[in-house]
């Protein structure tokens, strides 16, 4: 469905892509990542026909973005993290005008702008001025806007933003329905939901793509290490046993519990489990364990450590296509 090569976009003075490649395939939900100013909007609005790319190719629904650009723009329904709605039209005269500039017109129009606003929740606010909706609800007409030509790739930046929490799950449950359909290529900052609904994630960072795979193997991969949480009754120098146990870098005692109980948090060195090790001198040590449980890296801690070393050099992105 997507298909990118070699794709730069430079300003005066600055390159914000950088010679990425990626391919998205029909029927995925990818998640596209990055701190602010990492390339992300600039690479949808190059995917949906908005702006001219320097150099390198792209294609969309098995057309070229710069040679034939209206049939990308056909074939693709693209929400802008800040939506050009106009204020001074109630919603569904929006969404039929927005509709006859897509092409659709009479009862096929009509049948299919009523279809949106019911997918979207913006169906009891459709004789309302855009102007008088909340933000959550400005966000919902923007994504019966793309949606409603029916277009084969949905490119989403930030799709969730201003939207509470019911609202948000309302979405994320749209998006899979929407999945035997349309493929989706969305940007977000709510990682819980990148998790919860993306296919594969892709990184990118400075301009170029850091990673490309599932959100389950970048939180399991990418991350330096893992944490191990105990509650542990016992006599003698706990913390010094506990960190001389092989691949544990690092032991924290943590509040103080109800005497004799005493918490630790221990650092594990990645492709370590020492929870085996831990029982073991607990039965040599006479201790008593009363919970014991690992903490696996989310995406969020993956996408903060991108954020967090946005300088440092990477040039071989861990892949799953």
């Amino acid at each position: 469905m997507i298909d990118v090569q070699n794709l730069t976009k430079q300003y005066a003075g600055r390159i914000a892509v950088n010679d990425i490649s990626f391919r998205v395939e029909p029927g995925e939900i990818v998640g596209f990542l990055g701190p602010n100013g990492a390339g992300k909007s600039t690479t949808m609005r190059i995917l949906s026909g908005y702006m001219p790319a320097t150099s390198g190719s792209a294609r969309v629904a098995g057309f070229d973005v710069f040679q034939q650009s209206l049939d990308v723009r056909r074939s693709v329904g693209y929400m802008p993290e800040m939506a050009p709605l106009y204020t001074e039209m109630r919603v569904k005269e929006y969404l039929r005008f927005r509709a006859e500039l897509k092409g659709l017109s009479g009862y096929a129009m009509r049948k299919r702008v009523g279809e949106v606003m019911e997918l979207t929740g913006v169906n009891e606010m459709r004789r309302r001025l855009i102007g008088n909706l909340s933000k959550g609800y400005r966000q919902r007409v923007a994504l019966a806007d793309a949606l409603v030509h029916q277009p084969k790739l949905l490119i989403l930046d930030e799709p969730t933003n201003g939207l509470d929490p019911v609202q948000i799950r309302h979405v994320r449950d749209l998006l899979r329905n929407l999945k035997s359909k349309h493929t989706v290529l969305l940007s977000t900052h709510i990682l819980h939901e990148v998790e919860q609904t993306c296919d594969r994630v892709i990184m990118i960072n400075n301009g170029r793509i850091r990673a490309n795979d599932t959100p389950q193997h970048l939180a399991a991969q990418m991350r330096s290490t893992t944490l191990l949480h105990i509650e542990v009754d016992g006599k003698g120098d706990l913390m010094t046993d506990l960190s001389a146990l092989p691949g544990v870098r690092k032991v924290a005692d943590e509040e103080q519990l109800v005497t004799p109980w005493r918490r630790f948090t221990l650092r594990v060195e990645p492709g370590n489990d020492v929870r085996d090790a831990v029982l073991e001198l607990a039965m040599k040590q006479n201790w008593r364990i009363r919970e014991m449980h690992r903490q696996l890296p989310t995406l969020e801690d993956v996408f903060v450590e991108f954020a967090m070393n946005a300088g440092a050099p990477s040039d071989s992105p861990t892949h799953v296509l």
